[in-house]
């Protein structure tokens, strides 16, 4: 697995969207946690991340490449709009789905619902410069402790990964779920 910081990206942008766009695996930060990712329209790179993380069973979310697409492809009802509008932030809103071919069916698994970031931190314009929504699920084996460092990370998982992005240790929590795809909007704090 390479390690690298935000300049090493930069630098390398060619080889490393270039394993996001061919199924790679992938430690990211973003505003609260390192997550893992991928490309969230692979299903075979979705699987991959599943075998990972060693989770069957519930959705991931993603980071949007934009505003836009969030609208393109999600019902946003006139309260979801100043949810979506207070974006980048800490939140995952979780919005019906308009579009079921925006993401593979393995990201939600065939839910009309779609978890949904766009992080206040810099990723989220990687994000938007691959033009593809990113699979964001914190880095950890499902039920153990999610990293905080690259010292932390879990064997089993660096073992399986084509790279990390790594900005040093964060301390912060995953963000607040914000469910919209019903009338009654629910915070969640996790």
């Amino acid at each position: 697995m390479d390690v690298i910081n935000r300049q090493e990206l930069a630098l390398g942008k060619d080889k490393y969207f270039g394993m996001v766009l061919n199924g790679g695996i992938f430690i990211h930060p973003t505003d609260t946690i390192y997550g893992l990712g991928c490309d969230a329209t692979n299903s075979a790179a979705v699987e991959k991340l599943r075998v990972v993380k060693q989770r069957s069973s519930m959705p991931f979310s993603v980071i949007a490449p934009s505003k836009k697409w969030i609208y393109d492809n999600c019902i946003v009802s006139a309260d979801a709009v100043k949810w979506v509008e207070r974006l980048p932030g800490p939140y995952t809103l979780i919005l019906k789905l308009s579009n079921f071919n925006a993401v593979s069916k393995e990201v939600n698994l065939g839910s009309d619902t779609l978890g949904i970031r766009i992080p206040r931190h810099w990723f989220s314009k990687v994000v938007e410069e691959i033009g593809i929504p990113v699979v964001t699920t914190s880095a950890n084996v499902s039920g153990q402790d999610f990293m905080t460092s690259i010292e932390n990370v879990d064997s089993r998982i660096a073992s399986r990964l084509d790279f990390a992005i790594y900005e040093g240790e964060k301390k912060g929590k995953p963000s607040a779920i914000v469910k919209l795809a019903e009338e009654k909007i629910e915070i969640i704090e996790r």
